[in-house]
């Protein structure tokens, strides 16, 4: 009979370093430091990582990411090695944590990059989120992109959170070929799925204009990505954070062509109409004007939409005569502002 060690099932560290979006050095200096390295090990063999040793690096990155020190993490990791003590091991970490007040915006939790991700100077939570796309961990990313929106509200989680996430995934896909295609879309995926359910995570604010439902003129805003755009994610931002101010929308998404847009417009007489471009080669400015000049309503009251070129696609000096906002910020605020009035209709500037 052989004495020789039987070969240990198991992911190796390289293996368990890209699933997890971290380094094989990191994994290693966590085995050597704290401890948290495979139970069992095979002489003269690669260390293999089993289910159960697997399950305990993924709580030490959830910890980590969330803000906890690494020694401390590492600690109670180990105080619930295995699923069992997981949830065990989170709440002691986090007990101690105050939650803020309904609403309340905390000061920003700087953090470095997570998953290899160039982050630069960003919220603590991107750094999870970073994370938990390269681990390709759907529920993970659910739970802090919810997280993050009831935490901070719809914008703030956009702006500070979501976008600097989705564009650092952006950088990464560009600089390494194919690689991180699926990360891109898997993260975009979850915050659109985010931005789609905020009506049942947030408030929402009564409709600005008393019983609008009912009225055939109540003010609305279209929202529209212009032909030969696909990126209409800042767009279902834009229409979610209206939502949440009890703006009446209709959102057409990506690559609406200009005969379905200028069918809308006229159906639906919206007070605004948002034309989304992330890019110069989507941006239309005689679209815009066409848009600009459509009327409808009976002679001696007939009105117009005020138009919003939105998107870095839009150059300013090209746009004279459109109003321009900076962020998600000032776009809900512009918008929020034509269509109050008590259910005034906010009539646009003549373009010429």
């Amino acid at each position: 009979m052989s004495d020789e060690t039987p070969p240990v099932a198991g992911l190796t560290t390289g293996a368990l370093a890209r699933r997890l979006g971290v380094s094989p050095t990191t994994l290693r200096s966590w085995d050597r430091r704290y401890g948290l390295g495979p139970a069992v090990r095979a002489r003269g063999r690669h260390r293999r990582w089993s289910p159960q040793d697997v399950a305990m690096v993924e709580e030490m990155c959830r910890l980590t990411a969330a803000g906890a020190p690494p020694a401390e993490a590492a600690r109670a990791t180990r105080h619930g090695r295995g699923p069992a003590g997981q949830a065990e091991s989170a709440a002691a970490v986090t007990s101690d944590r105050s939650a803020p007040s309904p609403g309340a915006e905390e000061p920003p939790r700087r953090g470095g990059a997570g998953g290899g991700l160039p982050l630069g100077d960003v919220r603590q939570e991107c750094r999870g989120l970073a994370r938990a796309a390269v681990r390709l961990d759907s529920p993970e990313l659910e739970s802090r992109l919810l997280e993050a929106v009831g935490r901070y509200g719809l914008t703030v989680a956009w702006e500070e959170v979501m976008v600097p996430t989705l564009r650092a995934v952006g950088r990464k896909w560009e600089s390494s070929g194919d690689r991180y295609v699926e990360v891109e879309h898997l993260l975009s995926w979850q915050v659109s799925s985010t931005l789609r359910s905020t009506p049942l995570l947030l408030p929402r604010a009564a409709a600005r204009v008393g019983g609008a439902a009912a009225r055939v003129d109540a003010p609305l805003v279209v929202l529209a990505c212009a032909p030969g755009e696909q990126h209409s994610l800042p767009l279902e931002a834009l229409n979610a954070a209206l939502g949440e101010r009890g703006v009446p929308t209709r959102m057409l998404g990506a690559a609406v062509p200009v005969e379905a847009l200028i069918a809308c417009v006229r159906r639906t007489g919206p007070t605004a109409v948002v034309l989304w471009s992330q890019a110069r080669s989507t941006a239309s400015v005689p679209l815009a004007r066409h848009v600009a000049a459509l009327e409808w309503g009976a002679p001696g009251a007939r009105r117009r939409p005020a138009v919003l070129p939105a998107g870095p696609g839009w150059e300013r000096r090209s746009c004279g005569g459109f109003p321009r906002c900076v962020g998600l910020r000032d776009a809900v605020e512009t918008l929020t502002r034509l269509c109050s009035d008590d259910g005034a209709v906010a009539h646009a500037p003549r373009v010429r």
